[in-house]
């Protein structure tokens, strides 16, 4: 069975890219655009779930807000949580994975990179 993963990024166009790479390499992709969507999606989908990705600039709750609360259950206390952001200033970096995400993939992605850099979060079944 492919990996399940939670892509959550507002923009749509950059959703629909990086759903596209992951779709085609096999892996079964939910969507969501905003952190509030990506929450409750993530819920109820939290026992089939191998990964999520997440944006982190983001309306209505941010990706370091969806962060705390996904790790606030206990299906995601050790799941991985890769953050997916144009932030690349020095630090940006640290200060992600010093918040709790497990990775971190800057924009803009390679696209002949970007699976492999997801597919490093993924144990094998």
């Amino acid at each position: 069975m492919s990996a399940q993963i939670l892509l959550v990024e507002d923009d749509p166009a950059s959703l629909e890219l990086f759903s596209y790479l992951l779709e085609y390499q096999g892996f079964q992709v939910y969507q969501a655009e905003d952190g509030c969507q990506a929450l409750d999606k993530a819920l109820a989908l939290s026992s089939v779930l191998d990964l999520v990705i997440s944006d982190i600039q983001m309306p209505e709750m941010d990706g370091y807000q969806l962060l705390k609360a996904l790790r606030a259950h206990s299906d995601f206390a050790t799941k991985p949580i890769i953050a997916i952001t144009a932030f690349s200033m020095s630090g940006d970096e640290q200060r992600i994975l010093g918040a709790g995400f497990d990775g971190y993939i800057s924009k803009p992605i390679a696209p002949e990179r970007f699976v492999a850099q997801v597919s490093q979060w993924l144990t094998p079944s």
